[in-house]
C-alpha cells in the first residue's frame, strides 16, 4: 500500500519537482511525488531535449548540403521525418528510463493522478489525500496562445510541432523569442521558407541588443525571412494552409502557423487560487527563499516569475530541498542563471545587459570581441562574438555570445559573473589552442588593457 504521509509532498514531476525530491531523499526526508503525465515534465518529453535533438538533425541536414565548404563531396537527399523522430524519441526513451530508475533508486513514492492542492499539508489525487510536513508546488508551464487565437488543425504550439510527420513547404512563426527562432532555424535546415512575426523591435528581444543584430545577419544570410515590430492581427485556415494578417495589413500564407508567444504557468484547477495562495496573473508569488504565502509551502519552476528554463527550475528543486532540511543554503542569483538560444548561430548569455548595466550603475564598460579572430570558429565557418559588460570600477556582470556552439562556453561565463570576476582575474587563465574558449580569454584581456589578437 502506498504511504500517505512523508516529511515532503511534491506537486509536479518535471525539472523543480524531480531535483527537489531527489536532492530531498539523499537528505533523509521521506518524499512522495504526485505527477499527473510522465516523470521529467516538458523539458524531457516536450521541450528541451526533444527540440535540441531536432535542432541537432537540422545541424547535419546543413554539413550534408555544405560540404564543399569544406571540400567533402556530399549532398542532402531530403529529410525522413519518421527517421528523425525515431531518433528524438530514442533520446527521449533513454532519458526517461534513466529518471525512472533514479527515482527507484531515491526509494521515492510517485503517485500517478492529477493532484490538486487542498491545505498548506495536502495534495489530494483522485479522492485519496497526501500529507506532508512541507509541500512543494511544482506544475509547470504550458504553451500560451494569443487571445483570440484559437489553436487546432494548421494552427500549432511547440507541442505539436515536435511530432509532424512532414516538413512543410511554407511556415510562418509566430514569436520571435527562444522557442520560435529555434524552431524557425529547424524548418529552414530541413528545406522550408520561414517567415518569424515578432510584435517587439528585434528578434529574442530578451537579449543584449547586440545579440539580436547579431543573430538578424545570420538569419538574412541564411534565408529566414523576419518581421520585427509587426503585431499579429488575425489567422483564417482551411484544410490545406494558413493566411496569417499583420496590423499593417501585410498578409503571408503558409502550410502551418506556430504559435511561440512564451508559456504559461499550470495553475488553473489544481486548487492553488482556492486554498489561499498569494498569485499574480497565474503565477505563484515567493520570497526569495521560494516560499509562498502560506506556512510550509513552496513553489518552484516555470510557475514562479521568471526565467522559465529548466535548470533554473531543477536548481530550485535543490534549493528547497537544502532549506527544507535546515542546510541555509545561499539564495539563488537569478541574473546568474544561463541562458541559451539553440538555434543556429546560438545565443548565449548571463548577467546583465548592456542597457540592464547602465540602468543599475548610471553607466558601463563594454567590450566585443569578434569571433573572426577566433581560428576554430574560422575552421567551424561561424561568425558571431563575445561581448564583455563591466560594471563602473567593479567586476564583469553581464557576457553575452554569438556563434555556431556557443552554448558549451556558458559554464565558463557563468562562473565569470558568479564569482564577481574582474578582468584581471580571469586575463591570466590560460585557454586551450585552437579553442572558442579562446574568444573569451582574448576579450578579457582586451578589457584586463593587454590586447593580443586584436586590431587598433
Amino acid at each position: 500500500m502506498t504511504d500517505t504521509s512523508a516529511d515532503l509532498v511534491i506537486l509536479g514531476g518535471g525539472s523543480g519537482g524531480y531535483a527537489c525530491a531527489f536532492r530531498a531523499a539523499e537528505l533523509g526526508l521521506s518524499v512522495i511525488l504526485v505527477e499527473r503525465d510522465k516523470l521529467g515534465g516538458t523539458c524531457l518529453h516536450r521541450g528541451c531535449i526533444p527540440t535540441k535533438a531536432l535542432l541537432h538533425a537540422a545541424e547535419v541536414a546543413d554539413a550534408a548540403r555544405e560540404g564543399d565548404k569544406f571540400g567533402v563531396k556530399s549532398s542532402l537527399e531530403g529529410i525522413d521525418m519518421a527517421g528523425v523522430n525515431s531518433y528524438k524519441d530514442g533520446v527521449v526513451a533513454g532519458l526517461y528510463k534513466g529518471v525512472q530508475g533514479l527515482f527507484k533508486a531515491h526509494k521515492i513514492t510517485v503517485v500517478e493522478g492529477a493532484g490538486t492542492f487542498v491545505a498548506p499539508n495536502a495534495v489530494d489525487v483522485g479522492g485519496q489525500r497526501y500529507t506532508g510536513n512541507t509541500v512543494v508546488l511544482a506544475t509547470g508551464s504550458y504553451a500560451k496562445s494569443l487571445p483570440g487565437l484559437e489553436l487546432g488543425g494548421r494552427i500549432i504550439t511547440s507541442d505539436q510541432a515536435l511530432n509532424l510527420d512532414f516538413v512543410p513547404e511554407k511556415v510562418v512563426v509566430l514569436g520571435g523569442g527562444v522557442i520560435g527562432v529555434e524552431f524557425a532555424s529547424v524548418w529552414h535546415s530541413f528545406g522550408a521558407e520561414v517567415t518569424i512575426v515578432e510584435a517587439l523591435p528585434r528578434l529574442v528581444p530578451a537579449e543584449d541588443e547586440w545579440a539580436s543584430k547579431q543573430l538578424e545577419r545570420a538569419f538574412r544570410k541564411r534565408g529566414i525571412a523576419f518581421k520585427t515590430g509587426s503585431r499579429f492581427s488575425g489567422a483564417t485556415q482551411t484544410e490545406t494552409g494558413v493566411t496569417v494578417t499583420i496590423e499593417s495589413g501585410e498578409q503571408f500564407d503558409a502550410d502551418l502557423l506556430l504559435v511561440a508567444v512564451g508559456r504559461g504557468p499550470n495553475t488553473a484547477d489544481v486548487g492553488y487560487a482556492e486554498a489561499g495562495i498569494a498569485m499574480d496573473r497565474g503565477f505563484v508569488l515567493t520570497d526569495d527563499r521560494l516560499r509562498t504565502n502560506l506556512p510550509g509551502v513552496y513553489a518552484v519552476g516555470d510557475i514562479v516569475p521568471g526565467l522559465q528554463l529548466a535548470h533554473r527550475g531543477f536548481q530550485q528543486g535543490i534549493f528547497v530541498a537544502e532549506d527544507i532540511a535546515g542546510r541555509n543554503p545561499r539564495v539563488i542569483d537569478e541574473m546568474g542563471i544561463p541562458r541559451v538560444t539553440y538555434c543556429s548561430p546560438e545565443v548565449a548569455s548571463v548577467g546583465l545587459t548592456e542597457a540592464a548595466a547602465k540602468e543599475k550603475y548610471g553607466s558601463a564598460t563594454t567590450y566585443t570581441y569578434s569571433l573572426a579572430g577566433n581560428g576554430k570558429s574560422q575552421i567551424l565557418k561561424t561568425a558571431g562574438g563575445v561581448k564583455l559588460v563591466k560594471a563602473p570600477d567593479g567586476p564583469v556582470v553581464g557576457l553575452t555570445l554569438v556563434g555556431e556552439r556557443v552554448g558549451e562556453l556558458i559554464g565558463e561565463a557563468q562562473l565569470i559573473y558568479n564569482w564577481e570576476a574582474f578582468p584581471e582575474d580571469v586575463a591570466p587563465l590560460i585557454h586551450a589552442h585552437p579553442t572558442q574558449t579562446e574568444a573569451l580569454g582574448e576579450a578579457f584581456l582586451a578589457l584586463a588593457g593587454k590586447p593580443l589578437h586584436v586590431h587598433g
